[in-house]
Formats: structure tokens, C-alpha cells, sequence
């Protein structure tokens, strides 16, 4: 039956990232599914859209509750009345709140839509490590471990930091994707995509005693440990013949100099190639070249660049405790490993056994991830129920 859902987030597109993309898409899909959404965000629109604008966004409406500030930062210093009288006006059946560690928008509009007698379900999109003691302390002394939201995370590594600091049932919600847009690229379709403009022009097809090519997707920033990466990649070429190993870095960031520094400095300027922001037609056919992507962060709540990778048929190596341990599973899907130097061993075990990463592949092109939309949206319907049972 057709639901109006408000979902709230600090951070909404323009903006990118991994919860503006996955909230978005999220809400494109329910409204797609027949619900009318719509979304409350402190992030202003392509021409500055601000103060209580709505726009129309593939069905969705988009209330831009932000205001100018220094570095567009989405915050809203008289968010909360304008929060209090988009609730009143949308009169929503549910409240589907987003956070981060550092969400003032999205906390304030839980705190309004509980405030209001609605049903009220909050998703984390992050790893609370670090956090937990002085949330738990936080959440004693304000009352929210009595309040009556229905808590979930993007995964179950996720969500076990949530019930440690809130000591509460929580659920999952993980992130989604479209498995047939990250499906793994035929010949044809791999040639057409390397004939497009730019840096993919000229990719051939690896031989098979050529060179292992790694790849990784991240936000050059400290968070994502980039930096790291090319050091345990350097350490692990040194161990390899020489052109053995060659990795691509897709994406952009703070680090980006740091990282150039390392390449240089460590005389990595053959084996590592840094790519910057590309669109997703170029990054899928940097996938359709690649044999194994790497993910170094140790506080990844889900991990949608490995999920994209590991759907596109590469063999993923990723950290033990994060929520790629969700869609990968070790030995099968890629490996997982506890630290930098058990990352470096698996990189050159994979580079000396052909058939281990061979097998993994082949496994991968064959066996879909279960993440594609129609499970996310079972499972937010899913809290949305236990949040109305919730709701006096």
C-alpha cells in the first residue's frame, strides 16, 4: 500500500558521497515503487536552492532547508522551525532518518519527528568506533534510550556499535544498487566502452602472464587511508617481479599530494597511476580491466565502491570487521584480512596463484551479490512497520 515517506539527511545531491547517493536513490526507488516521498535536507540545490525551496527530483520532492554558510556546510542555524513545518505541511506516515557521527541536521529532525507522535526509523551510515562510550553516556543522560525510533545500520558490523551505544534492538538497511548497471561488461560492450573519450583510451585486455591490476575507488582522504594503500602495494610489488603488480587509484581528495609524494618517493611512478574523479561509464570499464580491487579503510559501515567492484566480477581484498564482510566472503568472494601486512601477503598470494584468483573471478562474474534494490526496500519497509508498532 502506497506510504508518504519523509526521509532526512544533513547531506543530499548535489553534494557527493556515500549517503547523499545511496538517500537519494533510496528515494527514487520508493517513489518509483508508487510511495510518495519526499526528502528533508540542510544541503542547498545546483542554483543555491535554500531556506524551504522544494524541488521536484524524479518524483521526489527535495525540501532545501539549508542556508549560505562558509564552505556549504549543511547546517541550518533555524533548521528546526523550518523542519517542524515541513512535517506539519507533508503530514508524513513515516520518518526515515539518516545519520553519520556528525549529523546535527538529521538528529534534530528525529528529535522533531519523535517530538511530533511519528513514526520515526533511524539508519547509521557509519562505523561508530571511537564513539560508543560517550554516545552511550550521551544517550542516558537525554532520554534516548527510552525514545521510540527504530534504529538500524547499513550493516551488521555497523549495527552492533549502535546497540553497544544505544542497548536497543537494531536492525539493517543496507545500501543498494543496481546489479544489472554493474553487471560484468561483455567483450563487445568492454570495447565500446573503451572507444569513449578519455584516460580508458588504448586499455587492452590483461594476457594471462601479465600484470596483476589492482584498482581502488575511495575519497583521497585520510578516512579511506590512500596513502597506506600505496605503501602496502609498494611493499608488495618489491616482493614481485618487476611490472607484476599495477595499480589504479579512481577518485579525488584532500591526500591527493600526499599521495603523489609516496608514488614518487617510494619509485612508484610504474606501478601506480592515479585517475582522479571519473563517471561511472569510465569506472566500469576500469573494472572490466582489473582483477582485483582493494579497500584499506578500517571503519567502512558498508563499502558501495567494493560492492560495485565485487558485482562487476573482480576478486575484493578488504578489511576483517567492516560491512564489506556483508557481500564477501573469504576464499570465495576475495580475501579479508586483519591489517596492512596481512593485505600485502594477500595481494602477492594472489599475484603467485593464478588459479586462487582465477577461481575467485570466475566465481563473481557468475554469482550475483543479493544487494540489489527490491532487498533495501523490503528491508526499509520492514523497520517502517516496526517503527509505526513503536509509535503509541
Amino acid at each position: 500500500m502506497p506510504v508518504r515517506i519523509v526521509h532526512v539527511s544533513d547531506c543530499y545531491p548535489p553534494r557527493t558521497g556515500g549517503i547523499e547517493t545511496q538517500v537519494s536513490d533510496l528515494a527514487r526507488h520508493q517513489s518509483l515503487a508508487g510511495h510518495d516521498v519526499h526528502v528533508l535536507t540542510a544541503t542547498l540545490g545546483e542554483a543555491g536552492e535554500r531556506g524551504g525551496v522544494v524541488d521536484l527530483d524524479g518524483g521526489v520532492h527535495v525540501h532545501r532547508l539549508g542556508t549560505r554558510l562558509p564552505f556549504d556546510l549543511p547546517v541550518n542555524p533555524v533548521g528546526s522551525r523550518l523542519v517542524h513545518a515541513a512535517l506539519r505541511d507533508v503530514a508524513p506516515d513515516v520518518v526515515h532518518v539518516h545519520a553519520g557521527v556528525l549529523s546535527p541536521f538529521a538528529f534534530d529532525g528525529a528529535r522533531i519527528a519523535l517530538g511530533h507522535g511519528l513514526p520515526t526509523a533511524i539508519t547509521w551510515h557509519c562505523m561508530l568506533d571511537g564513539t560508543v562510550p560517550a554516545l552511550r553516556t550521551a544517550v542516558r543522560l537525554t532520554g534516548w534510550r527510552t525514545a521510540r525510533a527504530a534504529l538500524s545500520a547499513v550493516s551488521t558490523a555497523a549495527a552492533s556499535r549502535v546497540r553497544d551505544a544505544f542497548g536497543a534492538e537494531v536492525g539493517v538497511v543496507p545500501n543498494g544498487m543496481d546489479l544489472d548497471v554493474w553487471a560484468p561488461l561483455e567483450p563487445a560492450a568492454r570495447a565500446a566502452a573503451d572507444a569513449r573519450p578519455g584516460p580508458t583510451d588504448g586499455a587492452a585486455a590483461p594476457e594471462p602472464d601479465g600484470p596483476v591490476r589492482l584498482v581502488a575507488t575511495m575519497r583521497l582522504a585520510p578516512r579511506k587511508r590512500a596513502v597506506p594503500l600505496v605503501e602496502l602495494v609498494g611493499a608488495a610489488a618489491r616482493r614481485l617481479p618487476p611490472g607484476r603488480l599495477h595499480l589504479t587509484i579512481i577518485g579525488d581528495g584532500p591526500v591527493r599530494g600526499r599521495v603523489e609524494q609516496v608514488v614518487a618517493a617510494q619509485g612508484l611512478r610504474d606501478v601506480v597511476t592515479l585517475r582522479g574523479r571519473l563517471p561511472r561509464e569510465q569506472v566500469r570499464a576500469a573494472y572490466a580491466d582489473a582483477d582485483v580491487f582493494l579497500a584499506p579503510a578500517e571503519l567502512e559501515a558498508f563499502g558501495i565502491a567494493a560492492l560495485e567492484a565485487r558485482t562487476a566480477g573482480l576478486a575484493v581484498v578488504a578489511r576483517h570487521g567492516t560491512g564489506i564482510e556483508e557481500f564477501v566472503a573469504d576464499g570465495t568472494d576475495g580475501l579479508l584480512v586483519a591489517d596492512d601486512e596481512e593485505m600485502t601477503e594477500a595481494i602477492v598470494h594472489l599475484a603467485r596463484d593464478e588459479r586462487l584468483l582465477a577461481g575467485i573471478r570466475a566465481h563473481n562474474r557468475a554469482v550475483r551479490p543479493a544487494f540489489g534494490w527490491p532487498r533495501v526496500l523490503d528491508a526499509a519497509d520492514a523497520e517502517y512497520r516496526r517503527a509505526t508498532a513503536l509509535t503509541p
